[in-house]
């Protein structure tokens, strides 16, 4: 497929429209999508590295039942006409990196509150919207540097035990740090604000780390993805603080099933917002991560470090009672099993036939 193909949806019962579609997440939710009968719509600007062969790979697999539209979240026009013929939005298109927002703010606000913005408006003009599933960050709740926290061997914890058992909840106060966390920020509240001043039906996650097959990570976003690339290919890795950090990471395939519950009870969930990710018993720092895929790899990986980044967070885990609550949603897969499957994913598609064989298992000529 030509990267400026288009593949036009036939004219029946709308499709399921995905911005950022080719993206990591984008492309996984689209093949559970595809996978239970629905018609799926991509539009991506296939900026990042990586996606233009994600959407080759979803064009190859589900043939016309996907559309590959070319083009940016920042065009009105072309917002317009897609979210039109949606019987769905699924809204994913962002700039994704703090350091990104950091060396040129006007883009990330233009992509993030503005492209959210496109959307929104689309909706609004019409007497019967699609409902609306936006990716919201963790980010919102800027550095959290008010909790105390100690540190128990490899990572930090909070010192309060109701926080360290249960995660940040909703009720957390919002406050956004960098211009990645204003922009998303501001698209948050305007999602929350254009369900409640204009009925739509809109609800959003605020997501912490996923993860799984189709990432391209880097060192900026994606990080578990990027440490395992890099292990493979026997690179450094750059830990920024000092790896103690923790996040509660979730494997992809839950992601979108609770993008899917989601969007199937938004008469009951539209104007929310939910703390999405593997919550406490998914909480993993740096370190922990580093030390699960020595264990994969037969090795460690080699590890540099650098200062402390601008409104990192030392320790963020989700409380996702919330929509477990609303939903009976609940992960299905643990750290352990889903960095072993990525892992099992990079391999199979990323590293020479000769790198699959387990060291052992190789002879050699005398």
């Amino acid at each position: 497929m030509n990267a400026r193909t288009h593949l036009h949806e036939p004219t029946n019962e709308g499709p399921v429209l995905i911005t950022g579609g080719a993206g990591f997440i984008g492309t996984n939710l689209a093949t559970r999508l595809l996978e239970s009968g629905r018609r799926v719509v991509i539009f991506d600007n296939l900026s990042r590295p990586g996606v233009e062969a994600n959407a080759h790979w979803l064009w190859h697999r589900f043939g016309d039942r996907v559309a590959i539209e070319i083009g940016d979240v920042r065009d009105a026009g072309r917002v317009r006409g897609l979210v039109a013929k949606a019987s769905q939005v699924f809204h994913f298109a962002a700039q994704v990196a703090v350091t990104s927002s950091l060396v040129d703010p006007r883009d990330d606000f233009e992509t993030n509150l503005g492209g959210t913005l496109n959307v929104l408006e689309a909706m609004r003009v019409m007497e019967t919207p699609p409902s609306l599933v936006f990716t919201s960050t963790n980010k919102v709740y800027g550095a959290l540097d008010d909790i105390a926290l100690d540190r128990a061997g490899d990572r930090y914890a909070p010192h309060d035990e109701t926080l360290r058992s249960a995660g940040v909840s909703e009720a957390r106060p919002l406050d956004f740090h960098s211009p990645y966390g204003c922009s998303k920020g501001g698209a948050d509240q305007y999602v929350l604000d254009y369900a409640r001043s204009f009925g739509l039906p809109a609800a959003l996650f605020r997501m912490s780390c996923i993860y799984g097959p189709h990432q391209c990570g880097n060192e900026d976003q994606g990080w578990v993805a990027h440490f395992l690339r890099c292990a493979l290919r026997r690179e450094p890795i750059t830990i920024y603080g000092d790896g103690r950090q923790v996040r509660d990471i979730l494997f992809v395939t839950d992601l979108a099933d609770a993008f899917v519950r989601c969007q199937a009870r938004m008469h009951e969930l539209a104007g929310r917002a939910f703390n999405m990710g593997g919550g406490p018993s998914s909480a993993l720092s740096l370190r922990e991560v580093l030390g699960t895929i020595a264990s994969l790899t037969g090795r460690a990986p080699q590890i540099e470090y650098g200062p402390w980044r601008v409104g990192d967070q030392r320790w963020y885990v989700s409380d996702t009672q919330a929509f477990r609550r609303a939903t009976g949603w609940a992960p299905a897969v643990d750290a352990q099993e889903g960095i072993a499957r990525l892992h099992e994913w990079l391999v199979e598609t990323t590293m020479p036939s000769q790198a699959r064989v387990p060291a052992t298992s190789r002879t050699h000529a005398a």
